[in-house]
């Protein structure tokens, strides 16, 4: 086990090309779709996550679903699942399955080489074998199947190829070729119009057809060259049909009048996957290979459709991340032109920051939104102590040589546009804002570094060296600027590997230092002075910047070093390289505790400032993975558990949804002897998977468990109690704390007292109380309902007494260890305390018992344990120390 394990990936939305698949339950309509090798549940009324599913082996490549029943298909594979729970394995596939319909009670699945195979389905458990199965023909590859409306078991098959054939899936028997229009069929779908429908080819073509009388009733062809991949009948009345093509346009035709409708440009970054018209209602759904997923809704006055909600990530791989928020989201720059906030806690709170209506204006000057959008962000800055006066990020772009603010409070680009007053107009290549968020520091490519205003945007001077033949701050390009924490100086970095440290108020030159090396990145941590620099040869070189002296020096990459960054604590520095290595260095112990490689390279890395979370984002992945840190949940603090010297452990990428380990990795992670304490988690019938089990009772009734002491302390009367003042005259009376009337007990004779006595001496080999008598009848039959049940009637201050009656009393004289009842009795319940929270049963309850029994009888259980251990494992304690 290392420091960082896989904890799971965010920013997925669509993943794979593959098309979704929506259905009704109820009054709400459900959506879910492919994102790698799991899925995702999405309800389409506020486009939000519902259900997340599992991590499969390979990815998906074609999906179905039946009320609570997914249908996934992964290579060769068909992956049932109830909810997130796989309840069957479809397995008689040899080749890639490509396709999944259903249909009424089967399921079809087609695969590369033509092979189709029918699952009986009927709303209860699936069949683990086929009823059937047709074969296509070598020269027939399928890559649409689709069920014409009164069709009795018929379905109709498209092929690369060109041609169509209607099957009958009951008799198993080919009834029709279709020949076609000589170009290979991407989609085929069915019209509200009996024995219509419409079909769509690689050649941009559409085709309506009937299919009873094989006749072509209109065709249309997109103006944009690139195959039609998706088709969507309107259904509430209007004659409306929605092509999707591979330019990520959107076609509306109208079938009355045979002519295009209108059209949504650029619908989508990538080409679109598939569409759908909800029924009987004016809303189309879109996704692409671009990871979005879109809803256009059809109100306006002309017929247009405009865009309703949608959900998306990063339709190109991110390069740039930093966390912001106290660690709650990540802020993320992608090759996509697209700069976004990712949220750790809930995905629906992730969205794109606005970039000043790229829509309307792409739309009002006839354009690409591409070409409107800012070009990609290389390097970004950000401060949240003044994100609420004023823009608080500042970004710099690929060749641009202007600098961005956003105002990350309202999600929007800032009011200025810093541009340097260089005599020689450069791209700018760093940025930092300052510790206390008034100002920002930009350096360019040739060398010129200036100080900006964020509220106003104007300039604040510029750092010049004399020195320097072109007066500017560097001879090179300015690979990274860096400020310290009190404002008194300004760290810079030039490619050459002069690093200059100056004055931040009066811009002059303090103290320059050497590297003799090209520097290609820096980081700095504030608190400490250390400065991190990236060398041409991959060497981890770090100064003190004010005594301007080398402290540390670390190698080990061997390819280029693509990030680095400091631990809150500055005890840590995390670098990334090319060669697929995370590497994590102990600063103190000047050496390498722990790396880890991936099969794809890391392009950014960024930690948390809680330091428990780890985001990475890697070469050709769109989304941004998230890695926990163990050495903040372990109750060891030793580096050496982890990792040393120049050990490298592979390690796969976090998955979309995350998943518990299996035993075996368990095993592997944990002694033997911590295995034979902990017993195996077995769950029952109504828990949800990986959840606990609450109990349902008031929270005024567990909570003041935990806080009976100062409940107690609180109610203690502050007068003695008096003597009723109209006590009956003819009945005796004793005095009582509670104030009650009590009578005087019947005399007491001879015999009354020898059977007492009797009793007595008997009393510590019998267990008297309902509360020990029922946890040792639940404890010998393993079922402690009935036990749990009577905790939960008694009130506070009932179980507190309960718990301070099993007290361990100190007589030397006493019996054996395993004949002392009050041992036996505190065994049970620390029995009752491990089964419980091993079944994760009534949980806040159970933690709040423990606490109070911990503290009510754990001074005198901890003083028995320290004389008398050995007797206290003999009879079970052993499983509480």
């Amino acid at each position: 086990m290392g420091i960082f394990e896989p904890f799971r990936a965010i920013g997925y939305i669509t993943a794979g090309g593959v098309p979704f698949s929506v259905q009704r339950l109820g009054t709400e309509t459900f959506v879910t779709v492919s994102v790698g090798k799991a899925f995702h549940v999405y309800n389409c009324a506020k486009l939000n996550l519902v259900l997340a599913g599992p991590q499969l082996p390979k990815k998906i490549r074609a999906i179905a679903c039946y009320k609570d029943y997914t249908f996934a298909a992964y290579g060769s594979d068909i992956a049932v699942f109830k909810r997130t729970d796989q309840v069957a394995t479809w397995i008689r596939h040899e080749e890639k399955v490509n396709m999944l319909y259903l249909f009424g009670e089967y399921v079809l699945s087609a695969d590369a080489k033509g092979n189709v195979f029918m699952w009986a389905f009927r709303g209860a458990e699936p069949n683990t074998e086929p009823v059937g199965s047709i074969s296509l023909g070598d020269k027939f590859t399928p890559t649409c199947i689709m069920h014409p409306d009164t069709y009795l078991n018929k379905v109709i098959v498209g092929s690369e190829e060109g041609p169509l054939q209607l099957w009958n899936i009951s008799t198993k028997k080919k009834l029709y070729d279709f020949n076609g229009w000589n170009s290979p069929v991407r989609c085929c779908v069915s019209s509200p119009a009996l024995d219509v429908v419409a079909v769509g080819c690689s050649d941009g073509s559409v085709h309506v057809h009937n299919v009873r009388y094989d006749e072509e009733l209109m065709s249309f062809n997109h103006q944009i060259r690139g195959a039609v991949t998706a088709l969507s009948f309107r259904t509430d009345g209007q004659p409306l049909l929605a092509s999707g093509g591979s330019s990520g346009v959107i076609s509306i035709w109208n079938l009355e009048k045979r002519r295009l409708h209108s059209v949504i440009r650029e619908a989508h970054d990538g080409s679109i996957v598939s569409l759908h018209f909800f029924a009987n209602e004016p809303i189309l759904m879109s996704s692409a290979a671009d990871n979005s997923i879109k809803m256009w809704i059809f109100d306006s006055n002309d017929g247009d459709a405009r865009l309703l909600r949608f959900r998306s990530g990063h339709s190109a791989p991110p390069r740039c991340i930093r966390f912001y928020g106290n660690g709650k989201c990540i802020l993320s720059a992608g090759q996509d032109r697209a700069f976004r906030l990712f949220s750790v806690i809930q995905d629906q709170q992730s969205r794109e920051l606005s970039q000043w209506h790229v829509a309307k204006r792409a739309k009002r000057l006839r354009v690409k939104e591409e070409e409107i959008k800012l070009k990609p962000v290389v390097t970004f800055d950000c401060a949240e102590i003044r994100a609420r006066d004023w823009c608080n990020v500042v970004t710099c772009h690929m060749d641009t040589p202007q600098a961005y603010v956003w105002r990350l409070q309202n999600f929007v680009i800032g009011e200025h546009v810093l541009t340097p007053s260089s005599s020689t107009v450069t791209p700018i290549k760093a940025c930092v804002i300052s510790a206390c968020g008034n100002f920002t520091i930009l350096g360019t490519e040739g060398g010129w570094i200036e100080k900006f205003n964020l509220q106003s945007g104007f300039s604040r001077g510029s750092y010049i060296d004399t020195s320097v033949a072109m007066q500017c701050a560097h001879d090179g390009e300015v690979v990274g600027l860096a400020c310290d924490a009190t404002n008194g100086a300004l760290i810079s970095a030039g490619y050459h590997g002069d690093i200059k440290v100056w004055n931040f108020k009066t811009c002059k030159l303090k103290s320059r230092l050497d590297v003799g090396k090209s520097v290609t990145k820096i980081a700095f941590h504030r608190p400490n002075g250390l400065l991190a620099t990236v060398a041409g040869d991959m060497v981890l070189i770090l100064f003190d910047t004010v005594s301007m002296k080398m402290v540390r020096r670390f190698e080990g990459h061997t390819d280029r070093i693509t990030d680095l960054c400091f631990s809150e604590d500055g005890k840590w520095l995390i670098s990334s390289s090319m060669d697929g290595t995370l590497r994590i260095w102990d600063i103190s112990l000047a050496r390498q505790i722990d790396a880890m490689h991936v099969d794809v390279s890391i392009t950014s890395v960024s930690l948390s400032p809680n330091m428990d979370v780890l985001a990475t984002t890697h070469v050709d992945q769109n989304g941004v993975y998230l890695w926990v840190n163990q050495s903040l949940f372990s109750a060891s603090t030793n580096t050496e558990n982890y990792g040393s010297g120049k050990h490298v452990r592979n390690v796969c990428l976090p998955a979309v949804s995350s998943t518990e380990r299996s035993e075996e990795e368990q095993v592997q992670n944990s002694g033997e002897s911590y295995k034979s304490s902990i017993k195996p988690f077995v769950m029952m019938d109504h828990q949800i998977p990986n959840l606990v089990t609450l109990s349902l009772l008031p929270k005024s009734q567990w909570q003041s468990l935990t806080n009976l002491d100062i409940i107690k302390v609180r109610n203690k009367p502050i007068e003695p109690p008096k003597k009723p003042e109209k006590a009956p005259f003819f009945l005796p009376s004793v005095p009582s704390l509670s104030g009650e009337i009590l009578f005087e007990p019947p005399a007491r004779t001879e015999e009354t007292d020898i059977s007492t006595t009797k009793n007595t001496n008997h009393k510590m080999s019998e267990l008297s109380s309902h509360f020990s008598q029922l946890l040792q009848s639940c404890g010998e039959t393993k079922n402690y309902l009935a036990f749990t049940d009577y905790l939960k009637g008694l009130s506070p201050s009932s179980l507190d007494m309960e718990l301070r009656m099993l007290q361990i009393i100190d007589d030397e004289e006493s019996e054996g260890l395993e004949q002392r009842p009050e041992l036996q009795s505190i065994s049970s319940l620390l029995d009752y305390f491990i089964h419980e929270l091993s079944f994760r049963n009534n949980f806040e309850f159970v933690q709040a018992v423990l606490k109070l029994f911990l503290k009510a009888g754990a001074p005198h259980t901890r003083a028995y344990m320290v004389s008398n251990t050995a007797g206290i494992v003999a009879i079970g304690l052993r499983k509480w120390v």
